[in-house]
């Protein structure tokens, strides 16, 4: 855990922590339940890099609890292990971490924990992930590794499709901010500077930040500098390491700014289709719990409820649109598709805004349009549903 967790952060969780931890707590059993059915020995390795405390002061479960409790469900429901690494460099949160972990590993977890930086262990990580599906998760509360540390580790130490290796990690927005500041202040920090070199692999997110000022008519163009320099870094990301990455912004409200962006990396199609709909149910989760804080604060009325787009709304909308990327996508390939292969290009706009029973529906929609003969019936996940081209599409 980075400096600047102090003070009350672990009392309860922060919003757009809501948001985290529902995408983890839905995808990583998702993840663990597939891949580790295929493992030789059904263990998957997993790495909490910032790990903190694993569960909040009012008894909440933090990202470590939540995936001990993921293990300890895989375990005794298909007889999986996930095999749980945690790190934590302060040593008052890692005291509490460690008991946490050992009152898991009493039950029959597999769980350690590291004290000191990520770096320290995940070399330790690596080995015992030899040969087994590996899922990394980095969530600091500053800056993450070196990007050539994570290229070193996702495209040289593991670049094969299987065991598959994926990624979910914390690009700080608001070190961004701070950082773009310094580029061309007289005090700007160069040390602080060399280490977000460090973080971005190079010097060339300085670049975005050489004609946006800290003035007040500048702002605009440097909240443009602070998203230009986070797609970049995942284009980079994807580039030097042949992953197909997908980053998610996360905010405290809908009016403020992310706070970092929750950047996932893997080499399947499949784990990007699930991830997007897993986005997509977290979001959902983060309104509702957005809602309800504020009503409780408020005791009367929520500007959540006025703001918040209508789930039915955005699906009605995006069920046209998807059926129309089907149809474009068949005339395109003009043969057979597996949906679950395709899912930026199915979902569109709406990866990450709508679950996969949108795209059920949407496949409907083009049979009753007579554009192909495949409705989906008997296909129990959406996902797996071969679309086939009609006379129209063929």
């Amino acid at each position: 855990m980075s400096s600047g967790t102090g003070g009350s952060y672990w009392a309860d969780k922060a919003l757009p922590s809501v948001f985290k931890h529902e995408l983890l707590k839905r995808y990583l059993p998702q993840f663990g339940g597939m891949t580790g059915s295929r493992s030789h020995d059904k263990r998957v390795v997993y790495l909490d890099g910032y790990a903190g405390e694993g569960r909040y002061e009012n008894g909440e479960p933090a990202s470590g609890e939540l995936a001990l409790q993921i293990a300890a469900d895989l375990r005794s429901r298909a007889g999986l292990t996930l095999e749980c690494f945690f790190s934590e460099s302060q040593p008052k949160s890692f005291d509490r971490l460690q008991e946490v972990v050992q009152q898991y590993r009493a039950g029959g977890v597999l769980a350690h924990a590291h004290r000191g930086e990520v770096d320290g262990v995940l070399d330790q990580v690596l080995e015992r992930a030899e040969g087994e599906p590996l899922f990394l998760f980095l969530d600091p509360c500053g800056l993450v590794l070196p990007q050539d540390r994570l290229v070193d580790v996702l495209a040289r130490k593991r670049p094969q499709d299987w065991p598959p290796t994926e990624l979910l990690m914390n690009f700080s927005m608001m070190a961004v901010w701070r950082l773009g500041g310094h580029v061309r202040s007289p005090q700007g920090n160069e040390k602080s500077l060399q280490r977000f070199d460090d973080v971005c692999g190079g010097t060339w997110w300085r670049e975005y930040f050489a004609d946006a000022t800290a003035s007040r008519e500048k702002e605009g163009a440097a909240e443009d500098a602070i998203e230009a320099v986070a797609a970049e870094y995942c284009r980079r990301l994807a580039q030097r390491t042949g992953m197909l990455v997908q980053s998610v912004p996360v905010s405290h409200s809908p009016r403020k700014r992310a706070v970092y962006q929750l950047v996932f990396a893997t080499r399947s199609p499949y784990g990007l289709w699930v991830f997007g709909d897993t986005v997509a149910r977290a979001r959902d989760e983060w309104w509702k719990t957005l809602e309800l804080r504020e009503e409780k604060d408020d005791g009367l009325f929520s500007v959540t409820s006025v703001t918040r787009p209508d789930p039915k709304e955005v699906e009605t909308k995006a069920v046209p649109q998807i059926a129309d990327n089907l149809e474009q996508l068949l005339l395109r390939t003009g043969r057979p598709i597996k949906l679950v292969d395709h899912p930026l290009e199915i979902f569109g706009s709406f990866y990450g805004q709508v679950t996969e029973p949108a795209v059920r529906k949407a496949v409907q929609l083009l049979h009753r349009q007579g554009k192909t003969p495949s409705n989906g019936v008997g296909v129990p996940k959406t996902r797996e549903i071969t679309l086939q081209p009609g006379h129209r599409a063929a």
